[in-house]
């Protein structure tokens, strides 16, 4: 029996992967939290991963507070970019299969139509930074790895934007959110379901690949969206991005091209209203 391990179990796609793991017994389900999958500790790290020996990897763990990452540098690119080395090279070293998860952070946002995989990447903040080194070290590790970047992660489990504009509509009378940042959202449980599904199929096809939701909306239409699925009566403005200043710079487009995953693995990736609904039930 194959073992699959899943750091970062506790996060929102490590969560997801927890509830559609027990439609695929045939793999051992290794789900490890910070405490059994020490990414900020490399030595620990290398240890812990050399016990658990698995056969198939999804890296899910990350330091992932962008903002709090500017302050906290090293901490970010041990977990983005250092630990991400050490397990690609396990994985090479062991013939182990790896997935590892990505961000649309690595571009800077000057771009117009929607990225696709070969787009110079050139990232605006210290996270973005560190998860792209990340990826550097991956392929260089291990050729053999497969890379998903993905954008706007939201879920059941864990904090995103979705959840908290579905408490601050119930709180509240009136939000403002940034209307000139652009993408599509990410259903966390469509990405778990598409890492088992690449797993699952009959082809291992390295490289780098795109995967969000389909659709192209600013974070004030996401809003939007979720205000109208909930039926909140809270009133959503617009604002510009200038209006809300954060420590860490973000990209104003990262809309993410996934014809190379759809078409490759044969994927059929649901519209992000499609998704959000399943929010809501």
């Amino acid at each position: 029996m194959k073992k699959i391990l899943v750091t970062g179990a506790t996060g929102q796609l490590g969560s997801e992967l927890s509830v559609l793991s027990s439609s695929y017994p045939q793999y051992d389900w290794i789900f490890a939290d910070r405490t059994q999958v020490t990414l900020d500790n490399l030595e620990l790290l290398e240890f812990q991963i050399k016990e658990i020996k698995p056969n198939i990897i999804f890296n899910c763990g990350a330091y992932t507070a962008v903002d709090k990452a500017e302050s906290e540098k090293d901490l970010a690119f041990t977990v983005n970019h250092l630990a991400v080395g050490l397990i690609a090279k396990y994985a090479k070293e062991n013939d182990a299969k790896l997935i590892h998860v990505s961000t649309d952070y690595v571009f800077d946002g000057t771009s117009s139509i929607a990225l696709d995989e070969e787009v110079k990447t050139n990232p605006i903040n210290v996270y973005g930074e560190s998860k792209l080194e990340g990826e550097i070290a991956c392929l260089k590790e291990n050729p053999d790895s497969i890379i998903i970047r993905t954008s706007w992660v939201y879920s059941k489990f864990g904090s995103n934007f979705v959840k908290t504009m579905q408490r601050l509509m119930q709180e509240r009378d009136e939000i403002n959110v940034v209307n000139d940042q652009i993408g599509s959202p990410t259903y966390a449980a469509d990405l778990a379901q598409t890492m088992i599904d690449i797993i699952e199929a009959s082809k291992w096809i390295p490289g780098i690949y795109n995967y969000s939701n389909e659709g192209e909306i600013s974070w004030y239409e996401f809003a939007v969206s979720i205000k109208e699925l909930g039926s909140y009566n809270c009133k959503v403005g617009g604002i510009p991005s200038s209006s809300y200043p954060t420590p860490a710079k973000r990209p104003s487009f990262s809309l993410l091209n996934k014809e190379k995953i759809k078409t490759l693995y044969n994927l059929d990736i649901p519209n992000y209203k499609e998704s959000l609904k399943k929010m809501f039930v």
